[in-house]
C-alpha cells in the first residue's frame, strides 16, 4: 500500500516506503524462546491455581515447527498427476472402429470385440468402439480381461436402466470414453439397483468404472443418477475436457485415487459431495488435481473434497453447500472462567470504558448448535457430561506435517454432515482461480494446511472462511471473505502477500492450536461444572491476571500483502504469538469490551510493516516492548463514532495516519516505520481528507478541520494516550509483561462457576 502522505496544510504525492521482511525463521524462534521462557516464569508463581478435571476428552498438544512458517506448500495439479497423449487422443475412424447402434431394447454391432444380448451390449476386448442411438432400459458393459486400452466413443447416446448402472465398466486395463464432438450424451438410472446378493453393493453409480477412467472430447454428457452417485471410479479418474451436466442423488463426480482434471465445463447438483477422491489409505493417492474448468456446484454437502491433497491451478468455481451461509447453525463460544487466554470470562471494569461489564457469573442456558472451545481451554476445564446423544472429540491441531493418509474432519455433529465448499485431508493449495462460495460450513478446509498463491476467492460462509489445522500460508492472490464466524483459522497463520478482506461475527484471524466442537444435541443435555481456585494475593495471575491458562504455540506472522479486518469478536487472535515485519494490516473492532481489536498470550513483536486498529478499549494490547518499531496506543474516554477521522502527525506536519474506521471506536493503535524515537507528534479526531481512502486508510490529500486530542514525543516502543496525555503503562489496566499485554482482571474472579445447557 502507498504512504499515507499528508500535511495538515501542504499536500505531497510521495509513496509509503516498506521495510525489507526479515529473517522470520530467526524471528519467529526467538519469539517461541521467549514464550517458553514467560510461561516458565508464570508456572513459578501460580503453583497453586488448581482444576478439577472430571472430562475423559483430552487436548492434544501440539509444538509449532516454526521452519514451516516461511516454507509454504509448492504444489501444482502437474506434481500430481500426468496425462499421456493416449488421454488426449479423441481421433477414430469407421475403419478402424466397431460401430455399436442402439435402438429401443436392441442394438446392432458391426466389427468385433463387442455383443449385443437384448438391451444389453457387452464389450470384452481393447478397441474404438463407436456408441449411437437411443437405449431403453438396458446397459453397456466393459468386461475386458486383456491389455490394451478399450476407447469408447459416445457419438449422440440415451441410454436408461432402470435397476442398474446404464454403463458399468467391470473390468479393463484402461478406458478412454471420448464425448464427440457436436453431441449430447444422457445417461440415467432407476432409484433403485438389483444386485446379484445382499452383498454385493456395485455398481454405484450411473457411469461406474472399476478400472482407470479417462474421459474427452467437446460433447455434452447429462448425467441422471437417481440410485447414488453420477459418475465413479474405483481407480483414476481424469477428465481432460467435455461439458457435464450432472444431477445425482449422492455424490456427483468421485474417483478413487484421484479426480484430475484438466479442463471442461461441470454443473453438478448433488444431495452428497459435488467431486471427491475417496482413498484414505495411500498417501499418494486419494487426491484431486485441478488445472482448469469451469465449475458450477450445489451440494448438500461438500462441493470438492479430498481424502489427501487438493490443487486448483486455475479454473472458475461457484460452489453452494449446505444451501449456502444463511443455513448455517448457530456458534455459541466457550470461554474460560477468568482467562483471558481464550478470549473469555467477565471483561474487566475500567475507568472509562466503552459499556458495562457484564455482572452475571457465565451461568447461561442456551440450545445453540455448536459450541467452539479452544483446545488450550480443555487443558485446563474440567466437565461432567451426562445423556448426550452426540461426542464432544477434541479437534486438536496436528503436527505441522503436509502429508495425511486419510482425510479427517474431526469435527462431530450430531445434526449435519460436512457442508464445506473446498476441502481436503492433507495440503490444500490453490494456485489460481476464481472462486465465488457459499458454504452452510467452511469455505476452504485443510486437516494440514491451506496455502494460496494466487487466484480470487469471494467466500460467505457459516463457519470458517479458510481454516487449515496446522498451517495457513497467504503469499499472494485476492481473497475476500464477505460473511463468516471466524475469517482465517490455523496453528500457524503466515500472511506474506496478498490483498487479503476479512469479515467475521467473531474472530477476524485466529491463530489456534485447536477447538472443541459440539452440536444441539449433544448441548441440550450438557452440564458443566468448572471449578478453579483463585491463586493467592501474592501470586500474579497470568499474562493479565485472568487465570491459570498460559500462552499457546499458535503464531500469526506478517510479513507482507494487506489484510483488512471487520470482527465483531477479537480483530486479531493468537493463542500465541504474533510477529510483524512486512505489509499493511487495517483492523476494525470489535465493539464490546469482551473482546479486543488484538488479542494475543505470549508477545507480539512489531519490526515493519503498517498497522491500525480501532476498537474498543476493554481488552486493548499493543504490540509488546520489545518490538524495534515504535506504536502509538490511544485510549478515548469516550466511544467515537464509526467514520470519525483520525489523524496522527509529526510535528513538520507530515502526515503519520488518517484513517476513518468502519465501526464504533474508543481504542487505537498505531504502528510506522515512520515514527520515531524522540520525535513529536500531534494526535487529532474528527476532520475531513480530501485525499483518497482504500479500506479507510486515505493516502494523499490533505487533512483539515479536526480537533487537536493531543500532543506527545516518542519515549519507548509503546506509547500509550488518552487526551490527559502519556501514560507509562496501558491506562486500561497493563498486565504482566508490561507495555503490550493484556489487562488485568480481579484475581480472585469467576473461581466457581456451573454452566447449565
Amino acid at each position: 500500500m502507498r504512504k499515507v502522505n499528508q500535511k495538515q496544510t501542504h499536500p505531497t504525492s510521495s509513496l509509503f516506503s516498506k521495510p525489507a521482511s526479515k529473517n522470520l525463521v530467526k524471528k519467529a524462534t526467538t519469539t517461541l524462546s521467549a514464550l517458553l521462557l514467560s510461561a516458565s516464569l508464570l508456572a513459578a508463581c501460580s503453583t497453586s491455581a488448581s482444576t478439577a478435571a472430571t472430562n475423559t476428552s483430552a487436548a492434544a498438544t501440539t509444538t509449532i515447527s516454526t521452519s514451516a512458517v516461511t516454507t509454504p506448500v509448492k504444489l501444482t495439479s502437474a506434481d500430481l498427476v500426468t496425462y499421456k497423449d493416449a488421454d488426449r487422443s479423441v481421433d477414430w475412424s469407421t475403419d478402424s472402429s466397431t460401430q455399436i447402434k442402439l435402438s429401443g431394447s436392441s442394438a446392432s454391432i458391426t466389427g468385433s470385440g463387442a455383443k449385443a444380448s437384448g438391451s444389453t451390449v457387452t464389450i470384452s476386448a481393447a478397441g474404438t468402439y463407436v456408441i449411437s442411438g437411443k437405449l431403453t432400459d438396458g446397459q453397456i458393459v466393459v468386461n475386458s480381461t486383456g491389455d490394451g486400452d478399450v476407447h469408447i466413443v459416445l457419438n449422440g447416446v440415451n441410454i436408461t436402466n432402470n435397476d442398474s448402472a446404464p454403463i458399468d465398466i467391470q473390468e479393463a486395463d484402461n478406458v478412454i470414453m471420448t464425448l464427440q464432438k457436436g453431441t449430447e450424451n444422457t445417461i440415467t438410472d432407476g432409484a433403485n439397483y438389483v444386485f446379484a446378493d445382499s452383498t454385493t453393493d456395485e455398481p454405484s453409480a450411473a457411469l461406474f468404472s472399476k478400472a482407470d477412467l479417462t474421459i474427452n472430447g467437446t460433447g455434452t454428457l447429462n448425467v441422471n443418477a437417481n440410485y447414488k452417485d453420477g459418475i465413479t471410479s474405483k481407480d483414476d479418474l481424469k477428465i481432460v475436457s467435455g461439458t457435464f451436466n450432472i444431477q445425482a442423488k449422492d455424490d456427483g463426480i468421485v474417483g478413487k485415487d484421484m479426480v484430475a482434471i484438466e479442463q471442461g465445463s461441470f454443473t453438478v447438483i448433488a444431495g452428497g459431495d459435488g467431486i471427491k477422491a475417496t482413498n484414505d489409505e495411500d498417501t499418494e493417492k486419494g487426491f484431486v488435481a485441478i488445472t482448469e474448468g469451469t465449475f458450477t456446484i450445489k451440494a448438500e454437502n461438500d462441493g470438492i473434497q479430498a481424502e489427501t491433497k487438493l490443487v486448483t491451478d486455475g479454473g472458475s468455481y461457484n460452489i453452494t453447500t449446505g444451501g449456502g451461509s444463511a443455513n448455517a447453525e448457530a456458534h455459541t463460544e466457550s470461554m474460560p472462567p477468568g482467562g483471558f487466554g481464550g478470549g473469555g470470562g467477565t471483561p474487566p471494569q475500567m475507568n472509562g470504558q466503552q459499556g458495562n461489564a457484564p455482572t452475571s457469573t457465565n451461568s447461561t442456558t442456551s440450545a445453540v448448535s455448536t459450541s467452539k472451545t479452544s483446545a488450550s481451554t480443555v487443558a485446563t476445564s474440567s466437565s461432567t457430561t451426562g445423556n448426550a446423544t452426540a461426542a464432544t472429540p477434541v479437534k486438536a491441531a496436528t503436527a505441522a506435517s503436509t502429508t495425511a493418509a486419510k482425510a479427517t474432519d474431526t469435527t462431530t455433529e450430531a445434526t449435519s454432515e460436512s457442508a464445506k465448499a473446498l476441502k481436503s485431508g492433507g495440503d490444500l493449495v490453490i494456485n489460481g482461480g476464481t472462486f465465488n462460495i457459499n458454504a452452510k460450513d467452511d469455505s476452504v478446509h485443510s486437516g494440514a494446511s491451506v496455502t494460496i498463491t494466487g487466484g480470487t476467492l469471494n467466500l460467505a460462509t457459516g463457519d470458517d472462511g479458510i481454516h487449515g489445522e496446522t498451517h495457513l500460508n497467504i503469499t499472494g492472490g485476492k481473497i475476500n471473505i464477505t460473511q463468516s464466524y471466524e475469517g482465517l483459522e490455523a496453528a500457524v497463520i503466515n500472511v506474506a502477500g496478498g490483498d487479503t478482506h476479512v469479515i467475521a461475527s467473531d474472530d477476524g484471524v485466529n491463530a489456534s492450536e485447536g477447538e472443541t466442537t459440539t452440536t444441539a444435541a449433544a448441548q441440550a443435555a450438557d452440564t458443566t461444572t468448572t471449578t478453579e481456585t483463585a491463586p493467592p494475593a501474592d501470586k500474579p495471575t497470568g499474562f493479565g491476571g485472568g487465570g491459570p491458562e498460559s500462552a499457546g504455540n499458535a503464531l500469526l506472522n506478517i510479513s507482507g500483502g494487506t489484510l483488512y479486518v471487520e470482527a465483531g469478536g477479537d480483530g486479531l487472535d493468537a493463542n500465541g504469538s504474533i510477529t510483524m515485519s512486512g505489509g499493511t494490516v487495517i483492523v476494525n473492532g470489535p465493539t464490546d469490551n469482551g473482546n479486543g481489536t488484538l488479542d494475543y498470550d505470549g508477545t507480539f513483536e512489531m519490526t515493519g510493516g503498517y498497522l491500525v486498529a480501532s476498537g474498543s478499549s476493554g481488552m486493548a494490547q499493543a504490540p509488546s516492548d520489545a518490538s524495534t518499531q515504535y506504536s502509538v496506543a490511544m485510549s478515548y474516554s469516550a466511544v467515537q463514532k464509526a467514520g470519525t477521522l483520525v489523524h496522527l502527525q509529526d510535528s513538520d506536519g507530515s502526515n503519520i495516519l488518517t484513517f476513518t474506521p468502519d465501526k464504533d471506536y474508543q481504542y487505537v493503535v498505531v504502528s510506522s516505520p515512520d515514527l520515531a524515537k524522540g520525535s513529536s507528534y500531534t494526535l487529532y479526531t474528527g476532520g475531513t481528507s480530501t485525499g483518497t481512502a482504500a479500506d479507510g486508510l486515505y493516502s494523499d490529500g490533505t487533512y483539515s478541520g479536526g480537533t487537536k486530542v493531543v500532543d506527545f514525543d516518542i519515549s519507548s516502543s509503546v506509547t500509550w494516550l488518552s487526551e490527559s496525555g502519556v501514560s507509562t503503562s496501558n491506562p486500561n489496566g497493563g498486565g504482566f509483561g508490561g507495555g503490550g499485554d493484556r489487562p488485568q482482571r480481579d484475581a480472585a474472579q469467576d473461581t466457581t462457576t456451573t454452566t447449565t445447557n
